[in-house]
């Protein structure tokens, strides 16, 4: 697989009480993952599905891969190459802006079949089903709010994701210059095409507010963060906390 598939932002994810800690590795996608017990064995055979499929239909449509804008789904296309099509076609990316958030969901959703409670990061990318609430803090590499600032996730009934894209930071691709955009959203594929989409827009802090309003546009985006040096922006379903 590409280069794309490398560790992005990273947040501090603290272990929660009463669930297990393991990885998942293969190649170049390298999860953090939190369960009711060790599921290492079957979240890489997750990630090994998850990547078979992605890169069979790579084979079938070589524009999926290099593609900076939404392409059109060509038949026969796996879910997890569909639901990367269409959260990109949504935030107005290519596909590939969410891959790391697709891959991070279909290996929870399987891991749910065994654990009530699942905690998957994929460099920055997060799905996670939980029965008690955490609080996420935000890396956003040199600014001031790096670290002092954290999103509070309640138990929701249902699978949320937060995913983070930076223009300063990683290995993924960004034409911003974003300390950190977070995204919160029911679809971690979507969440993920979102906050690269969002931090294309960050120049300068007075772009935050532009960002803000482009992404409360996107259908399925329930929470937005912007970290640009000593200025936030936030809107949405969410709740921040000073750490």
């Amino acid at each position: 697989m590409t280069p794309m598939f490398q560790n992005r932002t990273y947040r501090n994810l603290s272990n929660r009480k009463g669930l297990v800690s393991f990885k998942a590795t293969v190649k170049e996608t390298d999860l953090h993952i939190q369960a009711g017990t060790d599921l290492a064995e079957i979240a890489v055979r997750a990630v090994l599905r998850a990547r078979q499929m992605i890169e069979s239909y790579i084979q079938t449509d070589p524009l999926f891969l290099t593609s900076l804008v939404p392409v059109k789904a060509k038949f026969p296309t796996p879910t997890i190459a569909m639901e990367m099509i269409q959260a990109a076609t949504l935030a107005n990316v290519g596909p590939m802006a969410a891959v790391a958030g697709a891959v991070a969901e279909f290996t929870g959703r399987v891991l749910l079949d065994d654990s009530p409670e699942v905690i998957v990061e994929n460099g920055g990318d997060i799905f996670m089903k939980l029965e008690k609430e955490v609080v996420f803090s935000i890396y956003a590499g040199d600014s001031p709010l790096s670290m002092r600032t954290g999103v509070r996730i309640q138990d929701r009934g249902v699978p949320t994701a937060l995913c983070t894209s930076s223009g300063t930071l990683g290995h993924s691709t960004s034409f911003g210059q974003a300390d950190a955009v977070t995204v919160l959203s029911p679809s971690c594929a979507l969440a993920d095409a979102a906050a690269t989409a969002l931090g294309n827009l960050v120049q300068t802090a007075s772009d935050v507010q532009v960002a803000i309003d482009r992404g409360v546009k996107i259908p399925g985006v329930t929470g937005i963060i912007i970290i640009k040096g000593r200025t936030m922006g936030a809107w949405g379903d969410l709740e921040l906390v000073r750490l």
